[in-house]
Parts: structure tokens; C-alpha cells; sequence
């Protein structure tokens, strides 16, 4: 299991902005399941649904920013996890763009490439591999949103989210996978040790052009999320 506890580039959980969050949690002192359990909720709720520059930052990046999506909210994730002793890795995905619409409108839904790469951290825990995609969503956010989902393809998308029934969604973890966005899954890319392996091979923004034009539409995608957060915007 070694080599699901290796810190890398992307995964740098021993600078000190990581390290100093873990001894301030006292996160080190619960036992596993509640470390688990306590990262999770965390990195859901306090990290917001947001936007950064691009897919493949380091952990105390995605920490710093305060937001992230499902590629750099898994990395933040996997760090923690890492950081605590606790095996995980990375699930890569693409998935339907048209989950986006609501979170993405106009000249970004366009510029987003109609299979958008995906993944989730899967972390081993009783001797198996448990999917923490509904990660991804904070509970702010989605008390917004979710009675916005639209009926598509016998399941209900948009926002960011896509499930198959919007009155169960239920993304605490209790020790089982949660979802949030995985009824949109178009193709299964692989399991990868790091997402430093995952995102050299599968990345949304591969060209310095894409990675400045999303940085620039990026700031407005985020200040439309945290209207939506409050209640402000449709």
C-alpha cells in the first residue's frame, strides 16, 4: 500500500499550510474512519464548489484558493487523506458537459469541450475502495441548485450535478461510496496511482491557450456560483 501514501508534486501534503490545517483539526488523534469521515466534510463544505486556474495544481493550492472542482477537489482530498496514513487514489473519467449547464452558461458552456476529463478519489478503507465523489458539491450550494435539475436521460443533470434521483441524494460519507455527478460518466479512463500520472495524460486545459482563456471566463463562472450560493441568481 506504499505507493497509495507517496507524496508527489501535485500531492505536497508536507508544506506547512497542509500540515499546520491537520494539527489544527487534531485530526491525527481520531481513528479512521472518523479521519475519513472528518476530511471528507471538509473538503466538501469548506472548500466551495468553484473554479480554479486549472486541473493539475498542487494541494495547498486548491487549500489556499478555498474552492475547487472534482479534478482539484480530489487532489486536496487525496493530500489530506495521504497526510493522515490512510491509502488512496485517483478514478479518472470523462463525463457529458451538459451537467455543467446552469454552473456554466454562455461563452464558457461553449468553450467547454463536450467531454469534460473527471475524476474522484477512491480511499481504501475496510478492505476496499470507496468512491468519494460527492465531494464535490458543498451543502450550501446544493440546497441552491437542487431544485433547479432538470429531467434528462431518466435521471435529473445540470448545476454541476448529475444523479439519478434528486430526492436521494445523500453525499455524507458513512463509510460507502457517495456520488454526485456520476450518472453523467461517458467513459472510464482508469485507476492511477497519483493524479500526477492521471492529469499528464487526461487534462481540460492541455494548452497554454486553453489554460488563458479558462483562467480569464473562470472568475466570472465563480462569482455566478457564489450568487447562486446565496440565493441571489437562478
Amino acid at each position: 500500500m506504499d505507493i497509495y501514501l507517496k507524496q508527489t508534486k501535485l500531492l505536497d501534503f508536507n508544506t506547512p499550510s497542509i500540515q499546520n490545517l491537520i494539527v489544527e483539526k487534531g485530526w491525527k488523534q481520531l481513528e479512521e474512519k472518523e479521519k475519513i469521515a472528518a476530511v471528507y466534510s471538509f473538503v466538501r463544505n469548506e472548500i466551495k464548489f468553484g473554479y480554479n486556474r486549472s486541473d493539475d495544481i498542487p494541494a495547498s493550492e486548491v487549500l489556499r484558493d478555498g474552492y475547487g472542482q472534482c479534478n482539484t477537489k480530489s487532489i486536496l482530498l487525496m493530500a489530506l487523506l495521504r497526510a493522515l496514513n490512510i491509502p488512496c487514489r485517483i478514478h479518472g473519467f470523462y463525463i457529458d458537459k451538459k451537467m455543467q449547464k446552469g454552473a456554466l452558461t454562455g461563452i464558457t458552456y461553449l468553450f467547454a469541450p463536450n467531454k469534460i476529463v473527471h475524476a474522484w478519489s477512491e480511499v481504501y478503507f475496510n478492505n476496499e475502495w470507496i468512491a468519494l465523489e460527492g465531494v464535490i458539491i458543498d451543502e450550501e450550494y446544493l440546497n441552491q441548485v437542487k431544485d433547479k435539475l432538470y429531467n434528462f436521460n431518466n435521471g435529473y443533470i445540470g448545476y454541476g450535478i448529475s444523479v439519478e434521483d434528486k430526492e436521494k441524494i445523500n453525499i455524507c460519507w458513512q463509510g460507502k461510496s457517495t456520488y454526485i455527478q456520476s450518472f453523467s460518466i461517458t467513459d472510464d479512463l482508469g485507476v492511477f496511482n497519483s493524479p500526477d500520472d492521471f492529469f499528464l495524460k487526461y487534462n481540460n486545459t492541455s494548452s497554454k491557450l486553453k489554460r488563458f482563456l479558462f483562467d480569464v471566463l473562470r472568475r466570472r463562472i465563480n462569482k455566478k456560483l457564489d450568487l447562486i450560493r446565496g440565493g441571489i441568481c437562478n
